[in-house]
């Protein structure tokens, strides 16, 4: 398994400004490069102070490469239903060439309704415009003179540019936590799946669904796969609590706040989202630091969750770690990434 860091901010300007966060981020971000992490990653989100910061993943992601050498550069996600095909694709082309061939590519249905009510998008449109525009970036990265016509967006014989760096186009991901049908897409199209623990019992059998479509149609190998946690390791496990509770308590509040709207909408796109919501909101965060989905403890502590979690769901690739969740210090931060890629990262090599 390899190990990257992640970055979703969950405050507003109360409580530390954007400039702070981002140069916090990126101070970070320069450390574990050098110290065996393997990708960075953030989000895009608007409007509110669960993920608003990061707007454009691309724009930290430009600027991560110029603070690193090795690590991937992976957009957790960008939201086709907010965007123009067209944009994307040219500024995917554009980070790319920047960063050396080391952008990988997330895209997301969005799941936060104050969002497309802000944009004037449907809910009910989720689905369609995802495929229709996901589909339209590969094939403006991966060809030249491309004439679509869409159900939202059409163009007629393009060549986007800048070209991409990598060859046919950078690697691609499909954000999912909540629908086999996303699972079995990624799996034919050849894409790998970024997830969160949910249920290990759902859990492998999504992960064995899309492994099974990815080797059905053919593809080398048997998938990619990319989980996002918390991750705060200190040298014990009362301290690794102790340190992080109120900052976890924060981040699941902003959550809250962010799907609160989920108890006053339904869509035919989202079946299972309010029950997940409600699901999410009756537990909390002592019940959730003491599963093995978040990784909260001593280096030890970290490495039993670790196995048991992938021994309940099957093979993880990646693990995406969220290390500065809420208001944690940056002091705090690095102390915590530095003992878990002394400790914890070799065991995993």
């Amino acid at each position: 398994m390899k190990f990257g860091i992640q970055f979703f901010p969950d405050i507003g300007p109360d409580q530390k400004s954007a400039q702070e966060y981002w140069q916090e981020s990126l101070d970070l971000t320069e450390i574990c490069d050098d110290i065996g992490y393997t990708h960075t990653r953030t989000v895009e989100h608007y409007f509110h102070r669960y993920g608003g910061y990061s707007a454009n993943p691309l724009l930290y992601l430009a600027s991560a490469a110029q603070r690193t050498k090795n690590m991937r550069l992976v957009t957790g996600a960008i939201l086709p239903i907010f965007n123009n095909p067209l944009k994307i694709a040219a500024e995917i082309g554009e980070v790319d060439a920047l960063s050396g061939g080391r952008l990988e590519v997330g895209f997301a249905r969005a799941f936060l309704p104050h969002e497309f009510a802000t944009f004037g998008r449907s809910l009910d449109e989720s689905r369609a415009r995802f495929n229709e525009g996901m589909e339209q970036v590969r094939r403006l990265l991966e060809e030249e003179n491309v004439s679509m016509t869409g159900a939202f967006h059409s163009f007629e014989n393009v060549t986007s540019l800048p070209r991409p760096t990598q060859k046919p186009r950078p690697p691609f991901w499909v954000a999912t936590s909540s629908s086999t049908e996303t699972f079995v897409m990624a799996g034919q199209k050849g894409y790998g799946v970024m997830t969160i623990p949910r249920g290990a019992d759902t859990t492998r059998n999504w992960l064995a669904t899309y492994r099974q479509n990815w080797q059905e149609v053919g593809h080398d190998g048997d998938g990619h796969v990319m989980f996002a946690t918390h991750m705060y390791c200190a040298p014990t496990t009362e301290q690794a609590i102790e340190d992080s509770r109120p900052h976890l308590e924060g981040y699941f509040k902003a959550l809250g706040d962010a799907t609160a709207d989920w108890t006053k909408v339904t869509s035919k796109d989202y079946p299972d989202h309010p029950a997940m919501i409600e699901e999410a909101a009756s537990r909390t965060v002592d019940e959730m630091i003491g599963g093995d989905g978040m990784l909260v403890g001593s280096p030890d502590d970290i490495i039993g969750k670790i196995e048991r979690y992938v021994e309940s769901v099957g093979k993880v690739d990646h693990a995406s770690l969220q290390v500065n969740f809420h208001t944690l210090t940056k002091d705090q931060s690095e102390a915590s990434v530095r003992l878990f890629a002394e400790k914890v990262i070799p065991h995993f090599a």
